[in-house]
């Protein structure tokens, strides 16, 4: 269920640092004006619209591609768009005026920026966004001759086996790419999870959930608690005793009635792992 306004002990919901409109690619029943009209009724003090920068082609199967993806989608392979930078803080800027009470954050999702450094460098410096995240989406494709989604390497690889790898890919955006703020989605293989499979348990990936931890906590960023898939617990308290300092709550809602999911759960998840609000509402929550 939500948790819209205050949760049960009057406290302010977190700000939503993680959400899609109408500029991401992959978001286009999304609205940023819907959205923040959301956020007010739910008593958000801010919401991020951190929009899709990706830069990877994927090889899909055409079973893979939904209909909405069908212009992006020719010979196999899917090329996501560039972001409309310009138009994303023209509807931003009309959003602020309309809501001046609700604090807008600019910002942008980059998938697997270590592979293309010269481009997520230049469109970071020619925009200025504030909310910068980084995410890996992407995998090699089974004959090593392209890109796929993740998820689709559960078609030929056991599930552990893409989960090891994709934490591995991770490990190499933090040590490649430092021109980020934010990890998102640390257990983004886990959404695709094979039915038939072993339930998933964070614990089989202990070490390579700690080593990847460790890592960002050493590079002093931040790590995403989404409530897309709810994170385990366990993976808090890892990151905190890995020596992490902060995290952000992140819906990656694509879709305005998706603003906030789970956020009075995951608040009391983040409590009992030991991270606490800030006197300001708007600041990061912090290890106590």
């Amino acid at each position: 269920m939500y948790g819209g306004g205050a949760d049960d002990r009057g406290r302010m919901v977190p700000p939503d640092n993680h959400v899609h409109s109408q500029w991401s690619w992959d978001a286009l029943a999304g609205s940023m004006e819907r959205t923040c009209a959301r956020a007010v009724e739910l008593g958000l003090p801010a919401v991020a619209f951190t929009e899709h920068a990706d830069f990877a082609p994927w090889t899909l199967p055409p079973q893979f591609v939904p209909p909405e993806w069908q212009g992006f989608f020719s010979d196999g392979v899917l090329t996501p768009p560039p972001l409309d930078v310009a138009g994303y803080l023209e509807c931003l800027e009309r959003c602020q005026v309309r809501h001046p009470g609700l604090r807008i954050i600019s910002g942008v999702e980059l998938s697997e920026p270590h592979w293309y450094p010269a481009e997520a460098t230049r469109l970071l410096e020619s925009t200025g966004l504030e909310r910068v995240l980084a995410s890996v989406h992407s995998a090699p494709t089974a004959d090593g001759r392209g890109f796929t989604e993740v998820s689709d390497r559960y078609e030929d690889q056991a599930p552990g086996e893409v989960v090891r790898a994709y934490l591995a890919e991770i490990g190499r955006l933090i040590e490649r790419f430092p021109r980020f703020e934010i990890l998102a989605h640390i257990d983004y293989p886990v959404r695709s999870w094979p039915a038939g499979a072993k339930p998933y348990d964070p614990h089989d990936f202990e070490d390579e959930y700690r080593h990847v931890l460790r890592m960002l906590a050493g590079a002093g960023k931040t790590l995403e608690l989404s409530t897309k898939v709810p994170l385990h617990p366990e993976i808090l308290t890892w990151w905190r005793q890995e020596g992490g300092r902060t995290i952000t709550f992140a819906s990656d809602a694509h879709h305005p009635d998706a603003l906030a999911h789970g956020f009075r759960e995951a608040a009391r998840v983040a409590s009992a792992a030991g991270f606490r609000a800030g006197r300001d509402p708007l600041e990061f929550w912090r290890c106590a």
